[in-house]
């Protein structure tokens, strides 16, 4: 019995590694069969190529040649950009401007164009391309975050982190924005300058929130002026106590001016309170720097744009490459038409 047993134990055991070995086998020639498909495909790709080698060479000639003749012909173009940073809440309608002035560039109305920025319409002919996009690096999204963190109560600062604070960043919460201008004249964003930025500060909400803005700084300078104030009576006061204190007999009772458990005396709490008051007027000063204006201009337009001279953007790169993408659509349909004939033919 045991040696029945032991006979179908083995047949059981080599049935299952033939199974395996035959599984494996299976394996690797769907594995070979898929590179050799992949080769299959990469050499009649490349006969395909040397069957209209000529043509394409040709296609690519031509397109050199109009392309050079475009570009020589073509008049230059010049980009100027200008970096700025909005306040009060302003960035949204600044980039509405700049993408206002682009519809009217691409769509050629050069006279609302010439109204918009103050120019004249000959001038505003010049104008082609108007965009506007976030320039903040990782120092910069760390200290808006930290910001962001410290306007927030207790219980939303655990809610939040940096992650999730960046995944929701996008160009209207970075600090400083590029406006970059595209013009046959060199000179002509300079003078676009002007309007670009009025167009922001005249805005009747804008004004509203400077003024509200220069009311509440002047409300804080006054303030801490009176603490300084109060403060240098407080001062004059405790030297005025020490005099008298140094002049009594002694065993006389003291006036102790600390309050009860203070371990430092009223002199070094003064002294604290000087310097916080003085770090709350440094603040307070560069606040009053940075919102001076609606829109603080960082970097201005230059005086003369700088000469667009990208090689990979000019024709003599993009016509042939064009042509020579046409020619192969086009070759790949007329052999798609023939395979398709031959196949119902057969």
């Amino acid at each position: 019995m045991s040696t029945k047993e032991n006979a179908t134990e083995e047949i059981d055991l080599g049935q299952l590694f033939k199974l395996i070995g035959n599984a494996f086998d299976r394996f690797f020639k769907f594995i070979g069969s898929i590179f050799k498909g992949i080769f299959h495909f990469i050499i009649l790709f490349l006969q395909f190529i040397q069957k209209h080698f000529l043509k394409f060479v040709i296609a690519g000639v031509i397109g050199i040649a109009i392309g050079i003749y475009w570009d020589s012909t073509a008049d230059p173009k010049y980009k100027s950009t200008m970096i700025v940073e909005p306040n009060f809440n302003s960035v949204q309608q600044l980039y509405n401007n700049i993408e206002f002035y682009n519809e009217l560039a691409e769509e050629e109305e050069y006279i609302a164009l010439a109204e918009a920025l103050k120019i004249e319409p000959e001038e505003a002919q010049a104008l082609k391309e108007f965009s506007i996009e976030s320039f903040s690096d990782q120092t910069q999204k760390i200290k808006q975050f930290s910001t962001f963190i410290q306007s927030l109560d207790t219980i939303s600062q655990k809610k939040v982190d940096y992650d999730d604070y960046l995944k929701n960043f996008n160009n209207i919460n970075a600090k400083f924005h590029k406006i970059t201008i595209e013009a046959k004249d060199a000179k002509i964003a300079k003078k676009c300058q002007s309007a670009i930025v009025k167009s922001i500060e005249n805005n009747q909400y804008f004004r509203l929130q400077k003024q509200i803005n220069e009311v509440n700084l002047s409300l804080q300078d006054s303030i801490i002026g009176k603490q300084f104030t109060e403060i240098d009576s407080l001062q004059n006061f405790y030297r005025k106590i020490k005099t008298l204190e140094a002049g009594k007999p002694e065993g006389t009772t003291s006036i102790n001016l600390a309050g009860e458990g203070s371990d430092q005396s009223p002199e070094i709490e003064l002294l604290a309170q000087i310097k916080e008051l003085k770090n709350e007027m440094v603040v307070l000063n560069d606040k009053r720097a940075n919102t001076s204006n609606t829109i603080n201009i960082i970097s201005a337009f230059p005086n003369k744009g700088v000469l667009i001279n990208d090689f990979f953007k000019k024709k003599m790169v993009l016509l042939p490459i064009l042509l020579m993408g046409l020619v192969f659509m086009v070759l790949v349909l007329l052999s798609l038409n023939r395979y398709l004939k031959k196949y119902n033919q057969e």
